[in-house]
């Protein structure tokens, strides 16, 4: 039986990518490489940036503001890194596109990766991430790895 392939966030899956540079391996990621041929992505690392790297945050805003440009991604020390997360999920797409995938399982509460919450400085705020937005613009269904049965 043939199957379907699936965007993840990298860090789900246990790529060291993560802001903090520690492994969070996913359980439910794993479990989903019995059905799903798994893509991963770090759409920071994409976009230029290190592991590890000063937590980010979606400014008065959410992802699609990002990518109209009303809304800048900073990192906690003021540094602007909006090009960054622009050109991360820009790169996540194409992957996505490249490889067939049609959906997505990304990581709550990131600035790229969000799908329901998302960090404005240190309040948890409805919205997404840039990653995410940049993906349901382009047809894509995206859940979060807590959505995951």
């Amino acid at each position: 039986m043939k199957k379907n392939k699936i965007l993840i966030s990298a860090c789900l899956g246990g790529i060291k990518c993560r802001y903090d540079n520690e492994i969070r391996t996913c359980s439910k990621m794993i479990q989903l490489t019995d059905k799903f041929i798994c893509i991963p992505v770090c759409p920071e690392q994409l976009g230029g940036l290190p592991t590890p790297r000063t937590p980010s945050f979606i400014s008065k805003g959410n992802g699609f503001d990002v990518l109209r440009g009303q809304a800048k991604v900073v990192t906690l020390n003021g540094n602007d890194v909006t090009e960054n997360f622009l050109l991360g999920a820009q790169q996540a797409l194409k992957i996505a596109q490249l490889t067939g995938c049609t959906q997505a399982v990304l990581k709550e509460k990131s600035p790229s990766c969000g799908v329901k919450y998302i960090y404005d400085k240190d309040t948890l705020v409805k919205g997404c991430g840039v990653t995410t937005a940049l993906l349901l613009d382009n047809g894509f269904s995206v859940r979060s790895e807590e959505d995951v049965d």
